[in-house]
């Protein structure tokens, strides 16, 4: 009875959390959550999660956003809420916390106890507590090279991967649609008949806005021998983009170039990676990113880099190609896209210097250059991405 009781308050705390996420929820969508979760059995996740979904979301787009935040606050790992936008919230009160894992949530992924932060080990901490920083086992885990991870660490890392959502920002369409209040431009049209049911009395002004998409992100990975430490775990991490957007392309290289979009479009990891593997024949092989480049920029980027798409390469820039076409390649690469993103997981050392010629060909034609070598330059990443940044304006590299 108490735990019903405390149930408002968590609904209220989850409420505030997704509008900081972007959703529009008015009061009048709180009042028939709180009615629509009367008639139904609260101690059925289900039940209780497609009534919260139907009263909450607003677009089918939100829904995998919604999923996450719906995770990662009623079971328990609001420790990872950070990464969904909410820097501090409210966690659920404890009691509720209880009911909803006694119904049954056998998809919950629990994580080894070492790495398990305080907050996840104290269920009976006070409802009003704050999100902070404290250290444990998983700080360890966050900040350590994927290269000297075991191999159950490594699979503690995929699980995080799993539970990030992922921003890939926004474009401008050229198509308006209607604002409920004075925001860009006036709909002379629609204010016109408006005004015929008032005897042609101009009263209310109708207006029209922008519509933004989610910008299009195109992958590509090298999996060649020098990348062999961290390929496995990148492919996961380019499942995982794909699985949260459907505006993903992704494509893997060694010495050819391998689209790899309809392998990682299935709901089972395992399946999915098991599909790539058999599709790509140069696992640990050469590389030769200037031909792998000149593939996708002759065959496939009319295809995927329309609307001003992202592109993001994953190498250490190893090449035993041609240096000339690389250049080339890049530099028709870079005037196609709108933004090119090189991830190396080799400049996250400290004294790491861009040394090796394929790496120095391609540099100049980057607008910015970013490490990926552990958990916390994955984060890096996804926040950059987010990010409203014009190509050609901030260029990042290591010093």
């Amino acid at each position: 009875m108490l735990a019903h009781q405390q149930l408002p308050a968590n609904l209220l705390h989850f409420v505030r959390l997704l509008r900081r996420l972007g959703f529009r929820i008015n009061t009048a969508r709180v009042i028939e959550l709180l009615q629509g979760l009367t008639l139904i059995d609260l101690t059925r996740r289900d039940d209780f999660y497609y009534v919260m979904r139907a009263c909450l979301v607003n677009h089918p787009e939100q829904i995998p956003l919604f999923d996450r935040a719906f995770n990662l606050f009623w079971l328990g790992r609001e420790q990872w809420l950070v990464e969904l936008g909410a820097t501090s919230f409210q966690r659920p009160a404890p009691l509720q916390q209880q009911a909803l894992r006694m119904a049954g949530m056998k998809s919950r992924e629990r994580l080894d106890d070492r790495y398990l932060s305080p907050q996840e080990q104290e269920h009976t901490s006070s409802p009003e507590s704050e999100l902070t920083a404290t250290y444990s086992p998983w700080e360890m885990l966050h900040h350590k090279d994927f290269a000297a991870m075991s191999h159950e660490e490594l699979q503690l890392a995929r699980r995080w991967m799993d539970t990030l959502v992922w921003r890939m920002g926004e474009r401008r369409t050229r198509r308006r649609i209607r604002a409920y209040k004075r925001t860009c431009c006036l709909d002379l049209s629609a204010t016109i008949r408006r005004s015929m049911s008032q005897q042609g009395e101009i009263v209310h002004l109708a207006w029209r806005r922008p519509r933004f998409k989610p910008r299009p992100l195109v992958l590509i990975c090298d999996i060649s021998g020098s990348m062999e430490r961290y390929a496995r775990l990148f492919l996961h991490f380019m499942y995982a983009m794909r699985q949260s957007s459907k505006y993903v392309e992704a494509f893997v290289f060694g010495t050819r170039l391998t689209r790899i979009t309809p392998a990682l479009r299935h709901r089972d990891v395992d399946t999915a990676l098991k599909e790539v593997s058999q599709e790509v024949v140069d696992w640990s092989g050469g590389t030769r990113i200037g031909a792998s480049l000149k593939t996708f920029n002759y065959r496939w980027s009319r295809r995927v880099l329309r609307n001003g798409a992202t592109v993001i390469i994953i190498s250490d820039g190893w090449d035993r190609g041609d240096i000339t076409l690389l250049r080339h390649e890049m530099d028709r690469l870079q005037r196609s896209c709108h933004r090119l993103i090189w991830l190396n997981p080799l400049a996250g050392a400290p004294h790491y210097q861009p040394l090796v010629r394929g790496m120095q060909a391609a540099l100049p034609y980057v607008d910015e250059f970013l490490p990926l070598h552990n958990l916390e330059s994955l984060e890096a990443v996804v926040r950059h991405l987010g990010a409203h940044v014009a190509p050609s304006i901030a260029r990042h590299y290591p010093t």
